[in-house]
């Protein structure tokens, strides 16, 4: 009972800096991976995950040693409403940031994470990292993206552009072949037209959901590095992920073209959408793909044992 007790105390004070920007500052919580602490709701949701219903003990001078690391936390989140975020965004000009709301955002994603590293570390020492590795590593993973975006941003990063043009003219294709309207491709831009006129769309490694393959990869191989299976089926699991992650993001191109074909060409509506549609696709998946990897997983264990108990030893 005081095992389930401490876990649960443990959890709760990982979440209460997340809590606490979500219950004082909600409208924070942009869905979009640039414009908001949505990610720390993913992030929490993979905290959880992995910690609920662990059988490990957690002593209560270690719950106690993590407290005033989150009141820090706290105090840096409000900290940001009353100066610190003006401190931010005027050091934004000296480090020659290119997009200074990505840089911004970073350092939340930046904080947190060593949050959540440090305190997994008090609790479970160096084993952390085979026990819940997944929500810090996504935290992690965020603010090295958000970097790249404040100092690369656009196509300035050519080795993350460079399947752009490629996903940008499959798409092209894939409209016209459903005729959904007239589409042509150069480079990176895609020219529609539909019901409601032209559009010309410039697409950039962010919107083509090149950071998710790689935020896919950091998740994907933390969570395969704890599982207790095969290398040869990790890699199978891996690949499978890699390739649903790049449909994910042609579908995600799809439906941005889509919506200027079919829906409006309103700059300001069209961006909306933007905003929020590769994550509503994205994270869905990431989470639908690791329940699906742990349930065959799991019945894969259940059937080695049931083999094991009815197989009768010999003398």
């Amino acid at each position: 009972m005081l095992q389930n007790r401490n876990l649960l105390f443990g959890i709760g004070i990982i979440s209460s800096p997340i809590l606490f920007a979500l219950i004082a500052f909600p409208d924070s919580f942009s869905l979009s991976w640039n414009q908001g602490r949505g990610g720390f709701l993913f992030a929490l949701v993979f905290v959880v995950a992995e910690l609920i219903g662990l059988k490990i003990i957690i002593s209560k001078k270690r719950l106690l040693a993590v407290i005033p690391l989150a009141a820090a936390v706290i105090v840096y989140i409000a900290g940001l409403e009353y100066g610190l975020r003006d401190y931010l965004l005027a050091s934004a000009e000296q480090y020659n940031v290119q997009l200074i709301y990505s840089w911004t955002w970073m350092w939340d994603f930046i904080v947190m994470a060593i949050f959540v590293v440090v305190a997994l570390s008090i609790f479970f020492g160096k084993r952390w990292i085979r026990i819940a590795p997944a929500g810090p590593i996504f935290l992690a993973g965020s603010a090295i993206i958000l970097s790249l975006d404040a100092f690369f941003p656009y196509d300035t990063l050519g080795p993350l552009q460079y399947v752009v043009p490629y996903l940008v003219q499959t798409n092209v294709w894939l409209i016209n072949v459903l005729d959904l309207g007239t589409a042509t491709a150069r480079d990176n831009i895609m020219f529609l037209r539909g019901d409601f006129g032209p559009m010309v769309l410039q697409v950039f490694w962010p919107s083509a959901g090149v950071h998710s393959i790689i935020i896919y990869s950091l998740v994907m191989g933390a969570f395969l590095l704890k599982m207790n299976i095969p290398r040869k089926r990790k890699s199978i699991y891996f690949g499978i992920g890699i390739a649903g992650t790049i449909g994910i993001n042609m579908i995600r191109i799809f439906s941005l073209s889509w919506y200027a074909l079919k829906v409006t060409t309103d700059v300001k509506q069209w961006e909306e959408f933007h905003s929020v549609a590769g994550e509503i696709m994205f994270l869905p998946w990431l989470f639908a793909f690791l329940l699906i990897v742990i349930l065959i997983e799991t019945k894969r264990l259940k059937k080695l044992e049931s083999q094991g108990k009815s197989t009768p030893k010999s003398s």
